[in-house]
């Protein structure tokens, strides 16, 4: 409830419209830059993840990182979604807990946190002494509500500091790591299929023709665009296996027994790969969102890559935000081709391991300017 409304509404997400416009355009000049060297070849993978994790810091902490801790912040994200991969013992079998730490897993993890909890740490602590010092507190950026909504005596619960660091934690991983995928696997997608970008970057430049950049209330008119994304979602949706579900009581699905407190995981990406209701589902065709009505916010089960019912991602529309504004942005102002001695057919394909399911292989593209 507190992120719902303090972060991901729509309101909010309106409000940090500047962030976004402001972090994309940064994007766009780091790009330019950096085209001009190693005969033009940039690692759009690196780009696009500093991209995502200056908004999501941004808009959750008020402000940017520095490299040094931006770096810190993405292999913590990435590690996280690794351990969430991991097999632990405990989890199936409690009594077993004394094999995860003797194969060292608990270990691991146990220093994981402690590397969370100490980054986290910074960012509250120095936002109260901020506090302290007389700043007033921003009711717009997510981490100072958290500490005014702490010392509310009104409210019906008491918000701890390791409340407000878990809050946090969920807030930036959440929106990073998977926006992240998103952005990704649209380019890949893209590169791989030059007649689709085309198409793209037509709709694109004719309705911002004669703009520096897309300005947001552009995005609206791309209809090729969200079909593309709509697409990417259905074939590498960045959370394969939704959140864990659990059984509250005995029930029956077709011939299927489930008894009470089963854990249920739901494959969305198999989902999206049904033949039954996928013609050709293997295949990038972003045409087959042309003219339908099927969309990502849970009313048709056959495409749930956010999820579905009271569990759905409450992070939709924050996420969609940032990855059309950026999207849009990156074929407006570059075309793009692979670096020489690659070829679309030698193209990796892999997902990588973890929770969410990045590429494996760093992305490398060559942009040109128009």
């Amino acid at each position: 409830m507190i992120c719902v409304a303090n972060l991901l509404s729509l309101k909010m997400i309106q409000s940090f419209s500047l962030v976004r416009m402001e972090e994309v355009s940064l994007m766009i000049e780091r790009i330019a830059r950096m085209a001009s060297v190693n005969n033009g070849v940039v690692c759009v993978s690196e780009i696009l993840n500093k991209l995502t994790s200056d908004v999501l810091c941004k808009s959750v902490l008020g402000s940017s990182l520095s490299e040094e801790r931006r770096k810190l912040l993405c292999e913590l994200i990435r590690l996280n979604s690794v351990f969430f991969g991991k097999l632990f013992l405990e989890d199936y079998f409690p009594r077993l807990r004394w094999l995860d730490v003797l194969f060292g897993l608990e270990g691991e993890l146990r220093r994981h946190f402690e590397k969370w909890d100490a980054l986290l740490g910074e960012f509250v602590e120095e936002h109260v002494s901020q506090l302290a010092e007389g700043e007033t507190p921003s009711s717009t950026y997510f981490i100072d509500v958290l500490l005014q909504l702490q010392k509310d005596s009104s409210m019906p619960f008491v918000l701890t500091n390791e409340q407000n660091k878990a809050l946090l934690l969920d807030m930036i991983v959440a929106g990073t790591d998977t926006s992240l995928a998103l952005l990704d696997w649209c380019m890949v997608e893209l590169i791989r299929n030059p007649i689709v970008l085309e198409k793209l970057q037509s709709e694109v430049r004719g309705i911002a023709h004669g703009e520096e950049k897309v300005r947001e209330e552009y995005l609206g008119k791309l209809s090729c665009m969200k079909a593309v994304i709509k697409e990417v979602l259905q074939l590498h949706p960045p959370g394969p296996l939704l959140l864990p579900r659990e059984s509250l009581q005995d029930c029956q699905i077709q011939e299927y027994n489930i008894p009470k407190k089963t854990r249920v995981l739901i494959n969305a990406w198999a989902i999206g790969r049904d033949e039954v209701y996928w013609k050709e589902s293997r295949e990038f065709k972003p045409e087959r969102f042309l003219g339908e009505d099927v969309d990502y916010k849970g009313n048709d089960f056959h495409y749930i890559p956010f999820g579905a019912g009271r569990r759905i991602c409450p992070g939709i529309q924050f996420a969609i935000a940032i990855v059309e504004l950026a999207l849009a942005n990156l074929v407006y102002r570059f075309n793009w081709k692979l670096p020489t001695g690659l070829s679309c057919d030698g193209m990796e394909m892999e997902d990588s391991a973890g929770i969410t399911t990045p590429r494996k292989e760093k992305l490398y593209l060559v942009p040109l300017a128009i």
